[in-house]
């Protein structure tokens, strides 16, 4: 009984399932499925590479900027300019006609006047709803 049961669902198989169309069209999902699985990978092996490309042009740009910086600073080290502040600066030379002024030493009070004061943060005693808040930005309102 088991062996007709069985060979009755072979058949019903084979007659429904199994027919030629559904193997074409079985194996032509195959191909396409791996006609697309092919350019998918192909995509991201050129997206990788360009990655690698615009981070090797990002490279060769910093180092010519940089070769360009030091040339700039070759020829500015090379200037007279440069080579007279060195000069003053190192020896502690003046031009005729320049004077030196020489500054006392700053009091506690100076000192104490240079720092900026902190201003004071008003806080509000009841929260804030967000809608409040941002009416209050959008249409400036101000609060003292």
């Amino acid at each position: 009984m088991k062996k007709i049961h069985i060979r009755r669902i072979i058949y019903h198989l084979r007659t429904r399932y199994l027919t030629m169309n559904n193997v074409v069209v079985g194996i032509g999902l195959l191909i396409g499925a791996s006609w697309a699985w092919g350019s998918i990978e192909v995509m991201q092996r050129n997206y990788n590479l360009q990655k690698q490309l615009d981070a090797k042009v990002r490279q060769q740009t910093v180092v010519q900027l940089e070769s360009q910086n030091l040339a700039l600073q070759q020829t500015y080290y090379k200037s007279a300019e440069y080579q007279e502040l060195a000069v003053r600066e190192r020896l502690g030379l003046a031009n005729a006609g320049e004077k030196v002024l020489v500054l006392p030493p700053n009091t506690q009070t100076a000192k104490n006047a240079d720092v900026v004061k902190k201003s004071t943060i008003v806080t509000p005693t009841e929260p804030v709803s967000n809608l409040q808040q941002w009416m209050d930005f959008l249409f400036g309102a101000h609060k003292q």
